[in-house]
């Protein structure tokens, strides 16, 4: 029975994690770390699998230091950060801050007490920057150039990354994910936000209307969140150590081509009006990764379209709805 501890355990990906894992068959006790208590009930899981949580400030080395020596896991899932670009434009101390200490404590409790651990250390497509044309789609050696705090901190995270695979032999593999999108998500995210707020003009009764965005001309490579935890478990069990992997569709969109499709899906006719408020600075113009090398390392490729992921986003954002 593997021995798994996920970082991050009450926020979006985490849960999607768990589902895999028992949708899978896959045996396992897990142990779910975070600051905050998870607003998700276990119980449905624990027929199959073995979950327990803590309580814990990640910053805090020793802490974490005590859990890992009493746990002893086979695997580390880390996903705790402060996952928001906007957040860190507001806060850029506090996100850097936060994202590299709780990798420290992590990665330093595994170097400390000389664990075999395998950790999955997620990064973000952040770091490569603005690139130009001829670069896309963009592949791991593509030289970095982190525009934004969020992405700075995503950097620093994965040079620690290096530090330890190379110099102190922490078997750690890294991520470098692009937008990853599916039912739960925070509707402080972008494709989230925008089927809000077209569900309130479906509800209206109105046949077409108008949404605040950001500049929807700029084009993301998105994920089904569903493919993005299958990438995860893939590259924990075969995934080379002190490797880099972007975990991406391969394939970029425009999110005004996303906001027509939620309308089509919704029987509407949507139109975006940006906001100057809402556009970000120095905000990536085209974003689309390569995948190649997690194909070809592990076999895994993306399985669900985007069509389905914008419907399953409606149907459950719907769900809530009716029951507030």
């Amino acid at each position: 029975m593997r021995k798994i501890i996920v970082t991050g355990f009450s926020g979006f990906v985490s849960r999607h994690f768990l589902d895999y894992l028992y949708e899978s068959h896959i045996e396992a006790r897990v142990l779910g770390l975070d600051i905050a208590e998870p607003r998700f009930d276990l119980t449905p899981y624990q027929d199959r699998l073995s979950i327990s949580f803590r309580s814990v400030n990640l910053m805090e080395e020793e802490s974490v230091t005590e859990i890992l020596q009493e746990f002893s896991p086979d695997e580390i899932l880390h996903l705790a950060a402060f996952s928001s670009v906007s957040y860190s434009w507001r806060h850029p101390g506090d996100c850097f801050h936060n994202n590299t200490r709780v990798f420290l404590s992590v990665a330093e409790a595994v170097r400390k007490l000389h664990l075999p651990t395998r950790i999955l250390s997620v990064g973000s497509s952040e770091v490569y920057g603005n690139v130009e044309e001829g670069a896309l789609p963009l592949r791991e050696d593509y030289p970095i150039h982190p525009l934004s705090p969020y992405a700075i901190a995503r950097q620093a995270q994965e040079q620690l990354s290096q530090v330890y695979t190379e110099h102190f032999g922490v078997n750690l593999v890294l991520t470098r994910s692009f937008n990853h999108i599916g039912p739960r998500q925070d509707e402080r995210f972008v494709i989230p936000s925008f089927i809000s707020r077209a569900l309130a003009v479906k509800a209206s009764g109105k046949k077409e209307g108008s949404i605040e965005t950001g500049d929807i001309s700029l084009t993301r490579d998105f994920l089904d969140v569903r493919d993005v935890v299958r990438a995860y478990d893939c590259l924990l069990q075969q995934g080379k150590a002190g490797q880099v992997y972007n975990v991406c569709s391969g394939t970029e969109r425009p999110l005004s081509a996303l906001l027509l499709e939620i309308g089509d899906i919704l029987g509407i006719r949507l139109e975006g009006k940006v906001n100057p408020d809402l556009v970000r600075p120095d905000d990536n113009r085209r974003v689309v990764g390569a995948n190649e090398r997690i194909r070809q390392d592990t076999g895994w490729e993306p399985w669900i379209p985007l069509r389905q992921t914008l419907e399953d986003m409606i149907h459950y954002m719907e769900s809530v709805k009716s029951n507030q």
